[in-house]
């Protein structure tokens, strides 16, 4: 960030130049205190306004920053040079929401200058303002004087081009932006990760260009590289795991890693999590409680995030991002740990040599794809995550809004196929063939869930696409994104159409667990083998094509039988949640698993360099002295507070205690919204979340769940939960 000084007023202001001079010399304690000192003397003092907020930013107290920025813009709401840096902080702390509005401000202040439209753009994306944004980047290139700008512009446009459906577009932007700024990080990673929906990519060609990304910010950094020579010490002692991301909040990496974090074999691991993005939810703080120790990394930069890694004496470090917003890679590029693994977040190279690993499973990275990777390939046993539904709303899983519903055929009298993939998925390529599949089946609707549907211009550019096509749109129904409706517009699709190269991964997941079924095309590589693996651990092969004839003929076969379809989707659920699709269980032991060979690879190539028959020897040697106690489950853990994990027992007795004290309390209901609000029961209910959220379906947790409802008269709920609990004693008993 920068900050641009006013032209001096006609009478010089005696503070002026001290606080121009403390400004050059980025003394910022110096120049905090004079734009102090002058607005105590005048309290609409414009340049200390402007500077006070920028030099609180620079001392990284953004608290301060942002309420100095507020007074000031209040005082003088038509100064585009204090908007413009007030929005800059507002932006870097993800405050997007808050910097539209001034941002759209600044542009009617300063219409012809690119960089306006530019910070309005970027402030569009994360806003999911695409069509907004992408005119507002068309602006800035119509005024765009110099390459900065010109680099912007490329930027902007490539990040909504992506989310309205303009992947080649897109990818072709950022490849522009390269040839203008060879080293610039964002073109690169958005690259990546753009060339994934790509259908005239090849896994040959993303694997290329990400080999490119590590030449050009590698290099540099690995001569620095620690040989973390006094972390070689025994092979079974306690290793500390470091989970590095931005995506420890509201974000579908959640899905997969909860139950990792909460459930990882203390015995073996201490856990850290190393949160990159600048703001927290309430997901954060359910991590907080997971993991062992929790480390904000967000206004650092990649050498300090680095430094600070290598400080904690982290043995492994698992990066959770790869190519995608605010990740860590370049931090993994300076070597933060003695072992570092990708996994997750990306699904393809990260291109790094410092990255040493990628957990993956043989079925989504069969035989012959390790030549597509820079790291070495670790193939689970099972398949390479393990999914846990409605991470935003973990209660609501038990909640009868989110029970598998009879197919909707039934009561509509047609079959609809259905996606709720990101638009950007979905290239002409794959709206061809739906079109197809509709042909096949001429009773048949297609709903399609996206971003910007709601925006009628938008959406009917749509439909005119789709109709080109090939598709009848009389037959197509485009409902708008809602992240309110995740899950419950699966209430309206009877079968799922998988869209390619880029399949689905967590709308797999979500899809198959609300009990509709998933027609995949069969792909050559990770990206385009996600659902190809999920369907296969799931054992529901019969459901991936290897053709366009074939999957036509598969989507066309599930639709001719209503009735049978309607008992697949009953059953499915279950089907689902008994597979290792979604046994943590089992995902977890075999990761920890994974995470110590890993670490019995590093110490016998420590000792033996470039002899692999020595130091498969030496491992060896060293399994006989495995500590027996871990051949049996640990017990688990639950975080009840940051800093206070206690094992499972004891939390189910300071949940019967938290109970207890409730039962003495008559229960108060707020009559509004039916929510309850005596602090006793509410009590009982987080606790008993946030010991679901540790173990899913404990049956303790569910029976004090459903009292809590029982109390409050909402049967309908106790009832659900009961049943639950029940299902859970029957399984633990089996």
């Amino acid at each position: 960030m920068h900050v641009r000084t006013a032209r001096p007023p006609a009478a010089a202001d005696p503070h002026d130049a001290k606080l121009l001079s403390a400004l050059r010399a980025e003394d910022w304690p110096l120049l905090v205190r004079l734009c102090r000192q002058a607005l105590r003397k005048n309290g609409r003092h414009l340049r200390a306004h402007r500077l006070l907020g920028f030099a609180l930013n620079k001392q990284r107290d953004t608290d301060a920053a942002l309420a100095a920025y507020k007074q000031a813009a209040a005082l003088w709401p038509d100064d585009a040079e204090l908007l413009i840096n007030y929005s800059n902080v507002l932006l870097d702390r993800a405050l997007h929401a808050q910097a539209g509005p001034l941002l759209e401000k600044v542009c009617t202040l300063r219409p012809e200058q690119a960089m306006s439209w530019l910070m309005l753009a970027r402030c569009c994306y994360d806003t999911r303002h695409h069509e907004r944004g992408f005119a507002a980047a068309l602006k800035a290139a119509e005024l765009a004087k110099n390459p900065s700008e010109q680099l912007g512009v490329l930027t902007q446009k490539a990040i909504h081009r992506r989310e309205l459906g303009q992947v080649r577009e897109a990818v072709q932007d950022c490849e522009a932006a390269l040839r203008l700024q060879p080293q610039d990080l964002a073109n690169h990673t958005n690259r990546l990760l753009f060339m994934l929906a790509d259908p005239a990519v090849s896994a040959q060609q993303l694997a290329a260009a990400a080999r490119e990304y590590g030449a050009a910010f590698e290099p540099a950094r690995k001569a620095q590289w620690p040989d973390f020579a006094a972390q070689r010490q025994g092979p079974w002692r306690r290793l500390k795991i470091g989970f590095l991301s931005p995506d420890l909040r509201t974000h579908s990496v959640m899905y997969f890693v909860e139950g990792l974090l909460a459930q990882l074999d203390r015995r073996q691991f201490e856990v850290w999590g190393f949160y990159l993005y600048p703001k927290d939810d309430a997901i954060t703080e359910r991590v907080m409680c997971h993991v062992d120790h929790f480390v904000r990394l967000a206004d650092l930069s990649a050498t300090e995030q680095a430094l600070t890694i290598r400080a904690q004496g982290i043995d492994i470090l698992i990066d959770l991002a790869g190519h995608t917003g605010y990740n860590g890679l370049l931090t993994m590029a300076h070597k933060a740990a003695p072992v570092q693994v990708s996994w997750l977040g990306y699904p393809a190279t990260t291109g790094l040599s410092a990255i040493d690993y990628k957990f993956t499973d043989e079925v989504t990275d069969p035989p012959g794809a390790d030549d597509l990777y820079t790291e070495r390939l670790y193939r689970l046993p099972t398949l390479f995550c393990c999914y846990r539904p409605l991470s935003r709303e973990p209660l609501w899983r038990y909640q009868p809004a989110y029970q598998v519903r009879p197919a909707p055929a039934l009561k509509n009298g047609f079959v609809t196929f259905g996606s709720c993939n990101n638009l950007g998925k979905l290239t002409d390529e794959v709206l061809a063939l739906w079109g197809r599949v509709l042909a096949a089946v001429p009773t048949a609707h297609l709903l399609i869930e996206g971003k910007n549907f709601g925006q009628s211009a938008f959406a009917e550019a749509y439909r005119e696409r789709c109709a080109g096509l090939g598709l009848d749109v009389a037959r197509l129904e485009l409902v708008p994104l809602d992240t309110a409706n995740q899950y419950l517009t699966y209430h309206r699709i009877d079968i799922a159409l998988d869209p390619f190269p880029l399949t689905g991964g967590t709308t797999t997941f979500d899809l198959l667990w609300m009990g509709v079924p998933l027609v995949s095309m069969e792909g050559d590589s990770f990206k385009s083998r996600l659902s190809t693996g999920i369907l296969t651990y799931l054992g529901r092969s019969e459901w991936l094509a290897q053709d366009a004839e074939a999957y036509v003929r598969i989507a066309a076969t599930l639709a001719d039988d209503v009735p049978r379809l309607n008992t697949l989707r009953l059953g499915l659920r279950r089907e689902t949640e008994q597979s290792v699709l979604m046994r943590e269980d089992l995902f977890n032991h075999h990761f920890g698993e994974g995470l110590r060979l890993m670490w019995l690879q590093w110490l016998a190539q420590g000792q033996h360099p470039q002899d692999p028959e020595a130091q498969s020897r030496l491992i060896e040697s060293w399994l006989p002295t495995l500590p027996g106690a871990w051949s049996e489950p640990a017990v688990p853990g639950v975080g009840l507070a940051p800093g206070r994990r206690v094992p499972l027992p004891e939390a189910h007795q300071y949940l019967q205690a938290l109970l207890d004290k409730a039962r003495a309390q008559r229960p108060e209901v707020n009559n509004a919204d039916g929510q309850i609000s005596h602090r006793c029961w509410q009590d009982v209910t987080e606790t008993a979340e946030r010991l679901l959220c540790a173990v899913p379906h404990d049956p303790v947790a569910l029976a004090c769940l459903a009292e809590v409802e029982h109390a409050h008269g909402h049967t309908e709920f106790a009832v659900t939960y009961l049943r639950y609990a029940q299902e859970a004693l029957v399984r633990a008993a089996q």
